[in-house]
């Protein structure tokens, strides 16, 4: 076997799990709080990420890090994994697993504009109308078609799904400041993220074990949202010749997280959702091959 057919094979197995991610979130959240799934699949997250450590054999690489690095990783954990899935959690708790997992993807439109004072990117007038083309398609779905009269399906709903989008972007741009070794900076910024969660859990709720069915949700998440998943992508990467060609296939994920919503969780997808997808998708591809920086966040 080749190694870019290797690599379309990594590629393809991280697409399936963040596909699956949106019907995985909503169907947890019917068997626990959305602060409580947060604090669990954060734990098993660093469970995953530590193991990946342990097999790169690069655990010595912890005991280098300065106080700044351990600062950066303070920084970067504040934003991904607390704030970023507490907001996103939140978010599937008040609207439907295809609204929310949708409106998520606006999150390169948001790196975009915040590019522009934190990069000091230029925007250009084609970025101006790739950009409207992607708020068109938030419009659509959060309307659900009724754009003339702007009645939200639920307003803090889509708020938050569209909001968390604005923590994802600001972790990508710091994130990509940072030089640091993915593998460990990762472990150690959800090791800052699960302090922050546990702490947030014990102050505003009463801390739960989890049924087995949210346990099993938990487990999954953690494992191939926050953790496994991100090592599979970044290895299907170093292996294709062209990393075009591997990351235009994230592009399937929205599309495909349709189809399992609507076997796994029983929505029927409804046909603005698609239209609104379609929009934003569009726009996102239009601004990839304008002048916009470039990053991975499927789910």
């Amino acid at each position: 076997m080749t190694k870019q057919a290797l690599s379309y094979i990594y590629a393809l197995t991280a697409i399936f799990f963040w596909s699956t991610m949106s019907s995985a979130f909503k169907l947890t959240l019917g068997y626990i709080d959305y602060v409580h799934l947060l604090l669990f699949t954060s734990f098993f997250s660093i469970i995953i990420l530590f193991i990946i450590l342990i097999i790169q054999k690069k655990t010595n690489q912890l005991k280098q890090f300065t106080k700044k690095d351990f600062f950066s990783s303070s920084i970067l954990g504040l934003l991904n994994p607390f704030l970023y899935y507490f907001i996103l959690f939140k978010a599937y708790t008040l609207l439907k697993a295809q609204e929310a997992g949708t409106l998520n993807y606006s999150w390169p439109i948001v790196l975009v504009l915040l590019s522009i004072p934190l990069l000091k990117q230029k925007i250009s007038i084609k970025s101006i109308g790739a950009i409207f083309v992607s708020f068109l398609g938030i419009i659509i779905i959060s309307t659900e078609g009724n754009i003339l009269s702007l009645q939200f399906t639920n307003l803090l709903g889509v708020g938050l799904a569209v909001g968390s989008a604005i923590f994802w972007a600001l972790y990508w741009i710091f994130n990509l400041k940072d030089k640091r070794n993915e593998a460990p900076k990762l472990f150690l910024n959800f090791c800052f993220g699960f302090i922050y969660i546990l702490i947030t859990s014990l102050i505003i709720t009463k801390l739960q074990f989890p049924s087995k069915e949210a346990m099993l949700g938990s487990i999954y998440i953690g494992f191939f949202e926050m953790g496994l998943t991100y090592f599979l992508w970044m290895k299907a990467l170093s292996l294709s010749y062209n990393t075009a060609k591997v990351s235009n296939l994230v592009y399937l994920s929205p599309f495909m997280a349709l189809i399992f919503i609507h076997f796994m969780v029983g929505e029927r997808i409804m046909t603005t959702t698609i239209i609104g997808l379609i929009f934003i998708i569009s726009g996102i591809v239009l601004q990839k091959y304008i002048d916009v920086p470039s990053g991975k966040k499927v789910s």
